[in-house]
This record gives structure tokens, C-alpha cells and sequence, in this order.
């Protein structure tokens, strides 16, 4: 009975998403950390989009309690708030995407 009540206990976020400034071209690299795996419905948005793991966007899970999404060769229009959602736990964040300056 012990361990089921522990089984349920929900989980909590250990550490959340924190604001990242890139360069153009650069990649952008986001981590959440849970208290425990086994949390489902698992889902990172970029300003409201939902993002899926293909070539640019790269979603990881470690453990099941590490979740990384990392953004690939990112351009100025990718800058907003990174969310990270999972059940009921959010964490959010500012990508700040920074050109390069061509003057000296």
C-alpha cells in the first residue's frame, strides 16, 4: 500500500527552463528537470506553437525525468517563450535570438 501511494505522488519540477541569448546560426538548448519519470503527456511550444523532434528540433528525454529540447542553426524570428509542459507542471522561458552585427 506503501508503494502505491508513493507511485502517485505527483510529481514535482526540480529544475525549470531558463532564459538563453544565441546568436543566429547558433543553437539554443533548453532543459527541465522532474522529480521522477513516468509523467505523460510531455509537450515543449515555442509562443504557442507546439514543436516536434525532427532535424531542427531536437526533443530528448533522459531517464525520464530530464526533458532537453534543443533548437538548431536558430534565425531572429525564432526569439519568444520556450514552454515546457508536463501534465500539469510548466516552465517557460525567453529565446533571445541575437543577429550578428556587420559593422565594425
Amino acid at each position: 500500500l506503501l508503494l502505491l501511494c508513493h507511485a502517485e505522488e505527483a510529481a514535482v519540477m526540480v529544475s525549470g527552463l531558463r532564459n538563453t541569448d544565441v546568436f543566429v546560426g547558433e543553437s539554443a538548448t533548453f532543459t527541465c528537470e522532474l522529480s521522477h519519470p513516468g509523467v505523460r503527456n510531455v509537450q515543449w511550444w515555442l509562443d504557442g506553437t507546439p514543436l516536434h523532434n525532427n532535424l531542427v528540433t531536437e526533443i530528448s528525454e533522459q531517464d525520464g525525468r530530464i526533458h532537453t529540447l534543443t533548437l538548431n542553426d536558430v534565425a531572429c524570428h525564432d526569439s519568444g517563450t520556450v514552454t515546457f509542459r508536463a501534465g500539469s507542471l510548466i516552465s517557460s522561458a525567453k529565446l533571445l535570438v541575437k543577429g550578428i552585427s556587420l559593422s565594425a
